[in-house]
C-alpha cells in the first residue's frame, strides 16, 4: 500500500484508493478514467473470462449490460470482476490480481451491500 497517495492496490489499469475504485482506459476513444466511490457499489462478482464473457475483447463489449475497460492483456487472463453500481450497464474489469481487488472493494462497500 502506498500510504502517501492512499492507494491500496494499483496495476496498469485498475487502482483501489481509500475512497474509490479507479478504472483507467474506461471511456473511448481517449481512455478517460472512471472513478467509482465505494459507497456507490452495490455488489462485486468474480466471473470467469471465456469466449462468451470478454476473453476476445480488449475494450467495450458485445453485451448491452457490461462495459469492459481497455486491457490488451485480457485474452490471457482467467478472472474478471463485474461491478454492480445499481445501473443497467455494469463495469467489467480485469485487474492483475482480481482476488485482492474484490476483497478491497468488499471491505469498503457500504454495509448491506453484497459481494458475489
Amino acid at each position: 500500500m502506498n500510504h502517501r497517495s492512499g492507494e491500496l492496490y494499483k496495476d496498469k489499469w485498475i487502482a483501489c484508493t481509500t475512497k474509490d475504485l479507479v478504472i483507467s482506459g474506461y471511456y473511448p476513444p481517449f481512455g478517460v478514467r472512471k472513478h467509482i466511490p465505494y459507497e456507490r457499489i452495490v455488489a462485486v462478482q468474480a466471473v470467469d473470462i471465456g469466449p462468451l464473457t470478454g476473453k476476445l475483447r480488449i475494450w467495450g463489449t458485445s453485451r448491452l449490460d457490461w462495459w469492459a475497460h481497455l486491457d490488451p492483456r485480457r485474452p490471457s487472463k482467467q478472472t474478471a470482476l463485474l461491478i454492480d453500481v445499481g445501473r443497467f450497464v455494469k463495469p467489467f474489469i480485469s485487474p492483475e490480481d482480481p482476488g485482492t481487488v474484490k476483497q478491497i472493494i468488499e471491505e469498503h462497500m457500504s454495509p448491506g451491500s453484497s459481494g458475489g
